[in-house]
């Protein structure tokens, strides 16, 4: 008798971003906070080099498949070449992912991905992925890549340009809903003195071109490389599609907010608008009754 796989239906989250950019970290503090909220999660790592899946508590563990360390080892690759194996033999092989989430139905999917920049500006295994998780085969995945930068970086123009140009060729390779994400932004915050501009201006990508202004001109090469700098801010600028939302995982007011810019993306609170809504204020403690009578006061 032939076997019909069960249909994915739900929503989720694609967490992607350099190696150092708290993926993990905020894959758990993001879990607990929707756990909070009333929605069944289920965290899936992605990562076959990431050992401490089982201690992070993912129900879906990609190392059960394939393991980054066997394959170098196996196939003589070295870590960045094996990465990209591991995760084209997770595309061939797919339907094992299917088949474990099927047996979360109704979840909330957060997938934990690797470090490797390259995986997603150029690579088209997981924007392969992704695509089948969200609508081949019947599929009805509602996923938002969710890319975190660490927002140190906004302390050097050269590299504040360097993660506008990834973001922005992340957006373009995987062609899902994105929400870019300044992450540890506590730490920014406490050397906000040294900064040129307010916190305002690295999170909105407003006009580039006062930035380069601030690029010193004795260093040798900053001079040699400033038209090229100034180009690829002008690129970034014409697209006009790199934003940040700002987190930091130990403040549950940023996590209300990314998540709510997440839900927008994905779709999740057009399905569940009302309920997802008055769960955030809840677990912020604030009052939902005194939060709309101030809205139907101030407007």
């Amino acid at each position: 008798e032939k076997v019909i796989p069960a249909l994915l239906m739900g929503f989720g989250q694609v967490v992607i971003g350099p190696p150092g950019s708290g993926k993990s970290t905020y894959c758990r503090a993001a879990a607990e906070f929707l756990a909070a909220n009333r929605r069944q999660v289920a965290l899936v790592n992605l990562d076959p080099a990431n050992h401490l899946a089982d201690a992070a508590g993912c129900q879906i563990d990609l190392r059960e498949l394939v393991r980054l360390e066997e394959v170098m080892e196996l196939m003589k690759l070295g870590p960045n070449g094996a990465m990209l194996f591991c995760l084209e033999y997770l595309e061939k092989n797919l339907q094992w992912l299917l088949d474990r989430l099927a047996h979360f139905p109704h979840h909330y999917f957060l997938f934990d991905c690797p470090g490797q920049i390259e995986l997603y500006t150029h690579h088209s295994s997981v924007r392969a992925i992704m695509h089948r998780l969200q609508g081949a085969e019947g599929n009805h995945l509602r996923l938002c890549c969710v890319n975190l930068v660490d927002s140190v970086h906004c302390t050097d123009p050269f590299k504040f340009i360097s993660l506008l140009l990834t973001s922005l060729s992340t957006m373009v390779q995987l062609e899902l809903p994105h929400v870019n994400v300044l992450a540890k932004i506590d730490l920014l915050q406490a050397m906000e003195d040294a900064l040129p501009f307010d916190m305002d201006f690295y999170a909105d990508v407003l006009d580039l071109s006062f930035l380069l202004e601030h690029i010193p001109d004795d260093d040798p090469f900053s001079a040699r490389y400033r038209s090229l700098t100034a180009a690829l801010s002008e690129l970034v600028e014409d697209f006009s599609l790199v934003r940040f939302c700002r987190l930091d995982v130990k403040d549950r007011s940023t996590l209300a907010a990314v998540t709510s810019e997440i839900d927008k993306a994905n779709g999740f609170v057009y399905t569940h608008g009302a309920h997802a809504a008055q769960d955030l204020v809840k677990t912020l403690g604030i009052d939902p009754d005194a939060l709309q009578e101030n809205r139907r006061r101030h407007g």
